[in-house]
């Protein structure tokens, strides 16, 4: 008899003798994407879904859990499937079926149960269906529960998400309005004060005028003959040096607004730090140390960098000598590079492979006995040349860096009873990994340069450095 076969919706094919929910599913999702019910509104009230959501829901459920978490009788199956039918397809029209079989007794049960269906409209369908599977399945609503909380929680994290970007987004947007203005406002004071506001080409022909020989050397030995990369280069190292000197008009902006009296203690403390000459290159004023030697406070070096790292490296492998230097990790590596008596400007050119590292110049105002260049190395603990305030905190970050001790160890030269010192470039991280850092300095007077390579901070990375330093007539 029909009433002792097993039914599976799950299993029949595309013909209504052989439905399947997935096919049903797939068919009904499309026709009721934008539809609207009259039941919404109960629905939502007593399920937290809209009618053809829950209906999609129930089917869902139907085709995982039928056979297994579920087991309905047969004439239950029937009216599941014949009610999927209505759904999709509307009322039971004969001449659109596919004729039965003499045997297929399953499909005519089927195809009657669609009839009885008659005129039943979509929504109503929809309605017996889930009905049904919540009076004869005990799980159908905790599952419909979990569902809707599901939903719930993913839309609660959406939202606070979008917030909270939204949030950050507003916040970097302030933070650079402040910053911006900040920044402008003083540029522009600055500017006004000294009556160059909005004068760039005045500006840069002034600094022009003192860079010319320094920088004019510089391109000629690097492009001997070719005069076009000649002046590509020069146009380059012009437009850094406008920028590096309107950086320092900012810094010497943010200084006059210190406080008078801490503003000269400051000024006091580093012109004569430790018994040292630590002059920012400023002042046209001459110092004298304790045994009454007289030193001039000297000019501002000049720094821009290049972006042929490859071939500048390529070209410091070939020259080979100590131009290739490992700076291990918590070392610093000092170049002491005298003047020349028949040079006037020094140059120097650097990079490294692949990580920063600390750059300073120190000038030291005694008389080599040698004209030669040589390499020293000392490690971070040496108290005689590196007196670090912040030894008390040995806490690490999170790569590898000690907290506090990068720009400031080397600025801070100790060192009682040695050649007094005057600090030319102070010590600050530079990405000589994506581009070659090259600057000169004009002799202030007989001495030793002395090019700080700071690896110190890192504890974990050594630094392999390329370098360059030559002098010009």
């Amino acid at each position: 008899m029909a009433t002792d076969q097993v039914l599976s919706v799950a299993q029949v094919d595309i013909h209504f003798d052989r439905l399947s929910t997935t096919s049903e599913e797939s068919s009904v999702r499309t026709s009721l994407e934008q539809e609207t019910s009259k039941y919404d509104e109960d629905f939502i009230r007593k399920w937290g879904f809209r009618l053809k959501d829950l209906y999609k829901l129930a089917l869902k459920f139907y085709k995982e859990k039928e056979g297994k978490a579920v087991s309905l009788s047969y004439q239950d199956k029937l009216k599941l499937v014949s009610l999927t039918k209505q759904v999709s397809v509307g009322k039971f029209n004969p001449d659109n079926s596919p004729p039965l079989g003499v045997l297929d007794v399953i499909g005519r049960d089927r195809r009657i149960a669609w009839q009885v269906l008659g005129d039943l409209s979509t929504e109503d369908a929809m309605v017996d269906f889930i009905e049904l599977i919540d009076d004869r399945c005990n799980l159908f609503r905790p599952y419909a529960q979990a569902h809707k909380a599901d939903l719930e929680n993913r839309k609660r994290l959406l939202e606070e998400e979008a917030a909270r970007k939204r949030a950050e987004e507003e916040e970097e947007r302030k933070k650079g309005l402040a910053e911006e203005n900040i920044i402008y406002g003083r540029i522009e004071e600055e500017t006004a004060i000294i009556g160059l506001a909005a004068h760039k080409q005045s500006i840069m022909e002034a600094l022009n005028r003192q860079t010319y020989a320094q920088f004019r050397a510089y391109v000629e030995q690097h492009f001997p003959g070719d005069l076009h990369q000649q002046e590509g280069l020069m146009s380059q190292l012009q437009e850094q040096h406008y920028q590096q000197y309107m950086e320092q008009l900012t810094a010497r902006l943010n200084r006059t607004e210190m406080d008078p009296l801490q503003q000269t203690n400051n000024t006091s403390q580093d012109r004569h730090l430790n018994g040292h000459i630590i002059d920012n290159g400023q002042n046209d004023i001459a110092e004298s140390d304790d045994e009454g030697n007289l030193f001039y406070a000297i000019t501002s070096a000049s720094m821009w960098t290049r972006k042929d790292v490859k071939e500048f490296k390529e070209s410091i492998r070939k020259e080979g000598g100590d131009a290739v230097i490992k700076v291990g990790h918590g070392e610093t590596v000092t170049v002491r590079v005298p003047t020349n008596d028949e040079g006037t400007c020094l140059f120097w050119e650097f990079a490294t492979d692949y990580y920063y590292i600390g750059f300073g110049v120190y000038f030291e105002w005694t008389k080599s006995p040698t004209n030669q260049v040589s390499v020293h190395v000392s490690e971070s603990e040496d108290e005689e040349d590196y007196p670090n305030e912040d030894d008390e905190d040995d806490e690490d970050d999170e790569y590898g860096v000690r907290a506090g001790d990068v720009e400031q160890g080397l600025s801070r030269m100790a060192g009682v009873g040695r050649a007094p010192l005057t600090e030319v470039l102070s010590v600050r991280r530079r990405d000589c990994m994506d581009q070659v850092y090259a600057g000169s300095h004009p002799y202030p007077g007989t001495g030793v340069y002395l090019l700080k390579f700071d690896n110190s901070y890192s504890l974990w990375r050594s630094k392999t450095l390329y370098y360059r330093v030559y002098y010009t007539r």
